[in-house]
């Protein structure tokens, strides 16, 4: 009964994935089968845990957050967890050696939300690693399947492509963390003052994570190259619409990309992949 046990839980984290991204989730199903449940295990963790931070604004969170720390570290101790976001995820943890600094790094960035309002550059460096690098490295811990010589060959793009995918949703959800929760992640920017030039240079480099990323999807497996790459065109085309706004539009409103484009997207590459473009 613990295969059906596994399952369940593996799917709980598969609900939450569809619930709370469709981008991600048309990324997850163009992948592989076998990276399928993984991949929803590994996005199920990381969105809960933001959760707590960014939504329970009427409970403790820091006492939420510690516990939900506890609970991680034991179920992946004991490996087993009533809870089926953390069964599953420390299921996916035990199996391909996802190391512990990568959890570590992450929860703590997840910390630093309960108490850091202004980031200065070691802070923003810090915070940039632990809450998106570190999930685009557990992700390829399940891409590499163990082969240590192929992670060691793409960890840095999949640090590269998480760094951007989190600066692009720092943009988009400027007005939110800004305006509603008193944050700014940017070092160095007064965002009472945000203007072109304040915007150019983090556009500039945003621009060239996904120009470093780009390369290591080129060389991913091929069974996550297609998933990957979705992933990166919609990021990419999104980061380009906040591009061609103005400074005043993207602190007043959260920009999108709308679900019919999304589909778009899907099509164009899928047609590049089988077409052995990507």
């Amino acid at each position: 009964m613990m295969a059906l046990f596994n399952t369940t839980a593996l799917k709980c984290s598969k609900l939450i994935t569809e619930h709370y991204s469709t981008s991600f989730t048309l990324g997850i199903k163009t992948l592989d089968s076998k990276f399928h449940l993984p991949i929803y295990a590994i996005y199920g963790f990381v969105r809960y845990a933001d959760e707590i931070v960014d939504t329970f604004h009427e409970y403790d969170k820091k006492t939420l957050l510690a516990r939900f720390k506890h609970d991680t570290y034991q179920a992946i101790e004991e490996g087993i967890s009533l809870n089926p976001i953390l069964q599953s995820f420390q299921l996916v943890v035990r199996q391909y050696k996802i190391e512990h600094e990568l959890i570590e790094s992450f929860l703590k960035s997840m910390e630093m939300d309960l108490h850091f309002q202004d980031y200065d550059a070691a802070g923003y460096n810090e915070y940039i690693y632990g809450s998106a690098e570190v999930v685009g490295l557990m992700c390829l811990r399940v891409f590499c399947e163990g082969d240590r010589s192929e992670f060691d060959r793409l960890c840095e793009p999949a640090r590269k492509l998480g760094a951007a995918f989190q600066k692009v949703n720092f943009l988009r959800d400027l007005k939110s963390d800004f305006v509603d929760r008193g944050r700014t992640y940017f070092p160095g920017v007064d965002f009472n003052e945000f203007g072109i030039d304040a915007k150019q240079l983090i556009e500039k480099d945003i621009q060239r994570d996904f120009d470093d990323a780009y390369r290591g999807i080129m060389n991913l497996p091929r069974g996550a190259k297609l998933g990957v790459y979705l992933a990166y065109a919609y990021y990419q085309t999104l980061f380009n619409k906040i591009k061609q706004l103005p400074a005043s539009r993207i602190q007043n409103e959260r920009i999108r990309v709308p679900n019919p484009q999304k589909f778009a997207l899907l099509a164009q590459t899928y047609l590049k992949f089988r077409l052995n473009v990507i």
